[in-house]
């Protein structure tokens, strides 16, 4: 494997480890320098500040500047929540988990600071229950924390109170939506809230709360030990500063996670680089950046820069950093009839256009991949989605019309190939 980049990582430094990090492993790598630092010379307000300098922009898909989200908590007395998300139920995704099981410490480390930050003395992390180990080893970091004085009450002498908690969720989609995340913590079904209010007013048990990603929390501690001048030395100032961890997969000879800085690699970097190209040597025939929820980009874009801005500019966004890579004996309409049918089970049902019309997409995509399609099944397509998109409560319904509206715009002609003969052009499906 050639080597694009000369980086060392911030977040995943110990790479091909298979077991958790010990605190006394953390702390001879001066894990828990930050969180010393900002209680012992930084008021909460400098570490809200810190972290919007540099840039930090949440990591779990909606690229939010963290600072800002930290900022909207009001300053009035009374419980404040951290509430982590960790459910990590995006197809392609699988950072967290890594994160969580290799490195709790620097995740614990990142949820005490944004405690600190915002005036919380209770953080949840909201973990999806097929993690076991991830949470097994959570808990067993926090007991770590908490025996050393770190976490708890009176955190390293300090008045301060941290407690953090491990609730194992269910397994449902929608609990990645940050209300249905709360619903789901108060002990409710998990469905998106109306808003406004919104969660940092009105969010876990009605109280301020702030909802972060598991990545974007592991920033957290290097930001306020190093500074943010250094974190805005990593990748591209101003909207794209700090690592990434992209999470490769599919038609790929080498899948796993990756960390590099902000727009340092393409697309095709890294496949060929650090996956070592795709399988069989194939072609490319489209990538999917965000797991299934955002457009598909077609083989004339692998040049694209991995980062925020480079991405949408390419037509689609970068969000969790999931590259899903399909080569080019993947029938499209089957790719994306298998993306819709993972919406129609994952929809909670609260809203009529997400919850009909996903059964209808996957029913009108099902029927031209079995070649019972008609010509009009492709307009009727694109005028379902546009009944269900901007028409929901929360993204996933925007999410179920990505691959539908994508394949059909940029693929067209398989799609008309399937009606035309009657059958999938692909034997293989």
């Amino acid at each position: 494997m050639s080597v694009a980049v000369d980086y060392e990582p911030v977040l995943l430094t110990h790479p091909g480890r298979a077991i958790a990090v010990s605190l006394k492993e953390y702390e001879a790598e001066d894990g828990y320098a930050g969180w010393r630092h900002a209680l012992a010379k930084m008021t909460p307000d400098q570490v809200v500040e810190e972290v919007k300098a540099s840039g930090l922009r949440g990591r779990g898909g909606a690229g939010f500047p963290t600072g800002n989200k930290w900022g909207f908590i009001p300053k009035a007395p009374g419980a404040k929540y951290v509430a982590v998300n960790a459910d990590e139920s995006e197809p392609g995704t699988f950072k967290d988990r890594e994160l969580m099981e290799v490195e709790p410490h620097r995740v614990l480390e990142g949820i005490a600071l944004c405690c600190y930050a915002i005036g919380a003395e209770t953080a949840f992390i909201y973990i999806r229950g097929e993690y076991i180990e991830a949470a097994d080893r959570l808990e067993a970091a926090i007991a770590e924390a908490e025996a050393a004085n770190i976490l708890g009450n009176g955190c390293l002498g300090s008045q301060l109170n941290v407690r953090v908690l491990v609730f194992r969720g269910a397994g449902a989609y929608i609990c990645g939506e940050e209300t249905a995340l709360l619903e789901s913590l108060e002990g409710r079904r998990p469905m998106p809230r109306s808003r406004p209010p919104f969660p940092a007013v009105e969010g876990l048990y009605r109280r301020p709360t702030v909802i972060n990603n598991v990545e974007t929390l592991a920033n957290v501690p290097a930001i306020i030990d190093r500074g943010s001048g250094w974190y805005n030395s990593i990748g591209i100032p101003p909207r794209n500063t700090g690592p990434k961890i992209f999470c490769l997969s599919g038609r790929v000879n080498r899948a796993g996670n990756y960390e590099l800085p902000l727009g340092a690699v393409t697309i095709r970097e890294l496949i060929d680089d650090y996956g070592r190209g795709v399988i069989d040597g194939k072609a490319v025939k489209g990538v999917l950046t965000a797991g299934v929820s955002a457009p598909i980009l077609t083989a004339d874009k692998l040049e694209t820069k991995l980062d925020y801005d480079s991405v949408q500019a390419a037509g689609s966004m970068l969000g969790s950093a999931s590259l899903i890579v399909l080569d080019e004996d993947t029938c499209i309409v089957r790719a994306a009839a298998l993306m819709e049918e993972f919406f129609r089970h994952e929809s909670c049902g609260k809203c009529t256009p997400c919850r009909e019309g996903t059964s209808w997409l996957l029913k009108v995509l099902s029927r031209i991949e079995a070649g019972r399609g008609v010509p009009a099944d492709l307009d009727l397509l694109l005028s379902l989605s546009g009944e269900i998109t901007g028409k929901v409560l929360c993204a996933l319904g925007d999410f179920a019309t990505s691959p539908v509206v994508a394949t059909v715009k940029q693929y067209r002609d398989e799609y008309e190939r399937h009606i035309t003969g009657g059958a999938c052009p692909f034997e293989q499906w």
